[in-house]
């Protein structure tokens, strides 16, 4: 799925990254292990259980959604195995890494759907205010802009869903090496969606004003159409990085305010 399907080639990564994290917090796991034998054997019966469902639901389950269910079974199983070996206290300590690893879970139709909507939608919302803001006269009829001379729609796969998961994930490992408080990584985290909403917006109404006035085969499949994500995916890593950075002021300014009440 890695190598065929575009939404799914950061999965290869995620076991790679997640490693790394583990790596880092190797003497923490190790300091103070023990059995866990309750929590240990619950998780690994539930990893079980949830394998053998997918197992008899296979043949009404689509490719996609099976190997959400099987890959979650394996996750929920390896954990257990980890808790059972090191403790409970493990899921504390290396909770970042564990929890990373569902990224390598292909997201469920039921839930991808109404993301993709979501984001087609928000999509269309930033790029008809653009062309407003532009001056270019349109007129929308829901994902279709028609523009002089030519029509646009802003399709699933105009949706920007592989980048806002792409941007997602440099999010989270933003937050997990640059912030130490919960409640700033996620808003660092709630402040991808409209970037991503915003980015893509961008990029609709790059392609179709360069279409529209430059080259029409550019709206037609050019490079630019097909392998110019990255351009507009560095946009958006520059609208974040004030953001982060933002926060991390804020963070240490509190962290000196504590310092200095506690030396006076």
């Amino acid at each position: 799925m890695s190598f065929h399907s575009e939404l799914y080639s950061h999965i290869l990564l995620i076991p790679v990254i997640s490693g790394y994290f583990f790596y880092l917090r190797r003497r923490e796991v190790v300091s103070g292990a023990k059995y866990s034998y309750v929590a240990g054997i619950i998780l690994l019966s539930i990893g079980s259980m949830l394998y053998l469902i997918g197992k008899n639901q296979g043949m009404r389950l689509d490719n996609n959604d099976y190997l959400s269910l099987a890959i979650f079974s394996a996750l929920v199983f390896w954990t257990g195995g980890l808790v059972f070996s090191y403790g409970a206290r493990v899921f504390r300590v290396a909770a970042f890494p564990i929890l990373f690893l569902l990224l390598m879970i292909p997201v469920p139709n039921v839930v991808i759907e109404p993301i993709i909507l979501f984001l087609q939608t928000g999509s269309a919302d930033v790029s008809y205010g653009l062309f407003k803001l532009l001056g270019i006269p349109v007129v929308r009829e829901g994902f279709v802009f028609h523009l002089p001379g030519v029509s646009v729609e802003v399709a699933k796969q105009c949706s920007g869903i592989r980048s806002s998961i792409a941007l997602f994930i440099v999010g989270l490992l933003s937050g997990a090496l640059f912030l130490e408080t919960s409640w700033r990584k996620v808003i660092l985290l709630l402040f991808i969606v409209p970037v991503a909403v915003i980015k893509n917006g961008v990029r609709i109404v790059t392609l179709s004003v360069l279409g529209l006035y430059v080259n029409r085969s550019i709206l037609e499949g050019g490079a630019l159409h097909k392998k110019g994500g990255v351009v507009f995916f560095l946009l958006a890593l520059l609208i974040m990085y004030p953001i982060l950075g933002l926060l991390r002021k804020s963070e240490k300014e509190k962290t000196q305010k504590k310092i200095n009440h506690h030396k006076s």
